[in-house]
């Protein structure tokens, strides 16, 4: 079959479970398209196919034996920021360049558990810091459905290889909008979920209270596969909830549209900068969810202008302290030749950490510093809480809240984004990660480019089902999600 890369996760569950195709013909197409069109996307850091084959053979065995689970089988691509053992876990840096860990992250174990199978690690920002995926130490990934553009970041990897069908689904991580924003620049759903509730063990951190790990695909019914295996309570993880998991493809339509509370904040709407083009498809959107039934309501977040300012001071502060420990001493890049430790120490880290990550570092370090921790760092967590009690107190009206996914679609590689430019960009999406909320990104048409735009939905906490249903029953009434770019229709 030449077109197993367009069924959906359902459809692939399916088709082996009546011995349509095998896991290893399932693979070994993903394997030959990933050969073919990844030189032009530049997705994947590290291609498992002897994994990839040995793994697929299992799960076949195991199909035979009637011990399949529903995801026995399907391929995954992993972002390469969960550690995944025996194979190369670089987080997109030369300081981790020749680091194979010798364990696997919870999410990849329990994928391992349901019987996927491991396509290989892609490609990210340096430490999931950026928007782009252009910080890579690997170069930048692109976007399939405009080769000149980015595919968004720091998951830009794994927004491309589903939006250039080089595989079926992926997992991302999600610290300020980087699930989010590369599946609405590619044109895909992408589900940050509540902080807690995806366990972080095995996740190369950044910054530790705002890491979430989620699914991104093609539409919430995959994504709802996925966070079928990956959402559990995790004694490893001090931060994981011990909170029942609901079975998020049964509730695909749990939720009824009709008398949904929908919150429009008044201020997400007058952000400057809000492009007409993404402005006039979230509106659409929104106005086709009304039709569905549901009811649009006007709320206020005072707290928005507080967002970037509040985020790139505690984002980069954890950064600084997670990062110390990349210090040519124990593992990763280590500087050739030292005159003493000190030597060591700065060759080590300015020669390992790319310009994004050591800009980030020292506000960070700077933010921490005595004198000034207090005055910044501080208060920043004060005004973190404040932003939680703004959502709290709107979700007292409201079921969800709408937004744009991001401003604008996809830049131009190599645009001459400025540093603050480019946070201003995550306007839409970090708050979610401070207060904790779970939300979701999906694709609700083109600007005049034909670049995707995409709509995001905030939750309360522990509503991804609904969030995943409220999508569901939207892409069952639009087709923006099967949309595919030109160079997802190659056969290999």
């Amino acid at each position: 079959m030449t077109d197993l890369h367009r069924l959906s996760i359902r459809e692939i569950s399916e088709g082996l479970a009546a011995a349509k195709f095998s896991s290893r013909e399932l693979t070994e197409h993903y394997l030959k398209r990933i050969a073919k069109i990844d030189p032009q996307v530049r997705s994947y850091v590290t291609v498992t196919n002897d994994v990839a084959l040995a793994q697929a053979d299992a799960a076949d065995a195991l199909r035979q034996a009637g011990q399949a689970t529903a995801l026995t089988g399907i391929p995954v691509a992993h972002k390469d920021i969960f550690c995944t053992q025996g194979i190369k876990t670089s987080a997109g840096s030369k300081m981790l360049d020749n680091f194979i860990s010798p364990y696997d992250a919870t999410v990849v174990a329990q994928g391992k558990n349901a019987g996927l199978v491991t396509l290989g690690k892609v490609n990210m920002d340096e430490f999931a810091m950026g928007s782009t995926s252009e910080s890579s130490f690997y170069g930048a990934t692109k976007n399939p459905w405009a080769l000149d553009h980015v595919p968004g970041g720091s998951s830009g990897g794994s927004a491309a290889v589903v939006a250039a069908d080089l595989a079926p689904f992926a997992t991302g991580t999600d610290t300020g909008g980087s699930i989010r924003q590369p599946a609405s620049f590619c044109g895909l759903t992408g589900l940050k979920p509540t902080y807690g509730r995806v366990s972080r063990y095995g996740i190369i951190a950044y910054a530790s209270s705002l890491d979430q790990a989620g699914p991104m695909a093609r539409s919430a019914e995959d994504c709802a596969y996925l966070m079928n295996v990956i959402a559990s309570h995790d004694a490893k993880d001090s931060t994981s909830m011990d909170k029942a998991v609901e079975d998020y493809v049964a509730n695909l339509n749990a939720t009824t549209l009709k008398g949904l509370r929908i919150g429009i904040p008044k201020q997400y709407f007058n952000v400057a900068g809000l492009d007409a083009a993404v402005k006039a498809r979230v509106e659409e959107s929104l106005k086709k969810l009304e039709e569905l039934g549901a009811v649009l309501v006007e709320i206020d977040l005072n707290m928005t202008e507080s967002y970037v300012p509040t985020y790139y001071l505690i984002a980069p502060a954890e950064a600084s302290s997670n990062l110390s420990r990349y210090d040519g001493v124990r593992y990763g890049y280590r500087a050739e030749n030292p005159q003493d430790i000190l030597d060591l120490y700065k060759r080590s880290r300015s020669e390992g950490f790319g310009a994004e990550v050591q800009r980030r570092i020292l506000i960070g370090t700077y933010a921490l510093s005595a004198g000034y921790y207090d005055a910044y760092y501080v208060k920043a967590q004060k005004v973190r809480r404040l932003i939680q009690q703004d959502f709290l107190k709107a979700f007292e009206q409201v079921d969800v809240i709408a937004a744009p996914t991001a401003p604008t679609t996809a830049y131009k590689i190599g645009a001459s984004l400025d540093p603050v430019e480019m946070y201003l960009g995550d306007i839409y999406t970090i708050a979610v990660n401070l207060a904790g909320l779970p939300a979701i990104s999906a694709p609700v048409g083109f600007d005049q480019d034909n670049l995707p735009v995409g709509l995001q939905l905030i939750g309360n906490y522990w509503s991804e089902s609904q969030l995943l249903s409220v999508v569901h029953q939207y892409q069952q009434a639009t087709d923006w999600h099967s949309k595919r770019a030109a160079i997802a229709e190659e056969n290999a």
